[in-house]
């Protein structure tokens, strides 16, 4: 029995370990954290950060496995890259990793191919990041160059806020290592494409709306397909591509985010990954196209076949996630949750599930673990499935005490 190690135990690699055990593979899970759920989910349990690399390579070495799969955590990217390529397993390689987890090297990488991006600057120290924003402008965005689910992302307004965003994009750094940006307002996109044997194959575009307030980097909803007109569309395939293979990525699953406005296309990064947030979801549901299916296959080594990126029938999906202000969901502790199944029974709803548990705190949306569940809906157009997904999330009752 092939065996594979998933780097994560998480809520978002749920569906990854039981996806893979549903396959047939016996599935061994690292995780730092001794209570991380998919420990009981899986075949064999590691309490063991993934991040220590010397320790995740005696542990695939000690349990015999396969491969190596890092699929919704973009912090698993590189120590996947870089287990695997000491054991001799298939992977991504090391450098191509780096390029597209750390921003700071992807920005540099992709500067120097002529990839259409924010002006940006790398920052470690306050007198840098006044160079930067001077040089840059305003509004500007600060984040931490090696971290991900918008955790130290803040927007710059004003200059007299800079030291104290500084300091909270660099607590969130390893490497005390930051970006600034130029803000670029515009229409948000999430793209899906497989790189296979370095050929970079586009599966979905679909809209990436996010709240206003300080959880603006946060997408809360998706939606499939795009309401962008034709030609921004191609032009947004085209330059995704582009980022893709500029970054070196041949087998693997590639999820740039663009931002589009009338000055053209902007590349806010590019993962080596399935996306967190449902990304999966709306693509199977969207498409048919089974991206974590995809992404164990490449762990494994195993080629992909043509017809398991090849859409099927394509159908209008959104997802929309509970949060709290400015979503539906109450702020304070959690005192009672009620009617996830009449959510799940509402018209068009195709998939929903919480993670609320009682007696936990529900804040508004600022980061992605923020978001406390979802609901993927379709409907006649994406307007009606974002409308059914909507009418769907108003039948959840959450009760909490203001804290």
């Amino acid at each position: 029995m092939e065996a594979v190690l998933i780097l994560g135990g998480s809520v978002s690699q749920l569906p990854a370990i039981r996806h893979a055990r549903a396959r047939g593979l016996r599935v061994v899970v690292a995780d730092g954290d001794e209570g991380a759920l998919g420990f009981v989910e899986a075949d064999e349990a590691v309490q063991v950060d993934f991040s220590d690399v010397g320790r995740l390579v005696e542990t695939a070495r000690r349990l015999r496995v396969d491969g190596l799969a890092a699929i919704c955590s973009d912090r698993a990217v590189l120590a996947a890259a870089s287990a695997a390529e000491q054991l001799g397993l298939p992977g991504i390689g090391t450098d191509v990793a780096l390029r597209m987890t750390n921003k700071a090297a992807m920005r540099a990488w992709l500067a120097e191919h002529g990839v259409p991006q924010p002006p940006f600057a790398v920052v470690r120290t306050f007198e840098e990041a006044v160079a930067a924003i001077t040089r840059i402008g305003m509004p500007a965005v600060i984040k931490p160059v090696d971290s991900g689910g918008q955790r130290g992302v803040f927007r710059i307004d004003l200059r007299r806020d800079l030291a104290g965003l500084l300091a909270g994009a660099l607590a969130f750094s390893t490497s005390g290592t930051a970006i600034v940006e130029r803000y670029v307002d515009g229409s948000e996109l999430n793209v899906i494409a497989v790189a296979r044997g370095g050929r970079v194959e586009l599966l979905t575009i679909s809209d990436r709306l996010r709240p206003p307030g300080v959880g603006f980097g946060v997408g809360w909803i998706h939606c499939y397909p795009s309401k962008l007109a034709a030609t921004a569309l191609e032009e947004a395939a085209d330059v995704a591509i582009r980022a893709v293979r500029a970054l070196g990525l041949r087998d693997g699953i590639a999820f740039p985010q663009l931002l589009v406005n009338d000055e053209g296309i902007h590349v806010v990064e590019v993962a080596a990954r399935v996306p967190a947030g449902q990304m999966a979801d709306l693509v199977y549901h969207a498409i048919g196209v089974d991206l974590i299916d995809i992404a164990l296959c490449q762990a494994l080594g195993r080629a992909v076949a043509d017809d398991a990126v090849s859409p099927g029938e394509t159908r209008p999906v959104a997802v929309r996630f509970f949060t709290a202000a400015p979503g539906i969901l109450p702020t304070g502790q959690v005192r009672s949750v009620s009617g996830l199944d009449a959510v799940r029974a509402a018209p068009g709803v195709l998939a929903a599930d919480l993670y609320i548990q009682l007696g936990e705190t529900i804040r508004p949306v600022q980061v992605d673990a923020d978001r406390r569940g979802y609901v993927v809906a379709t409907g006649a157009d994406g307007g009606a499935a974002l409308s059914a997904a909507t009418a769907a999330m108003t039948r959840l009752e959450v009760r909490t005490h203001v804290v």
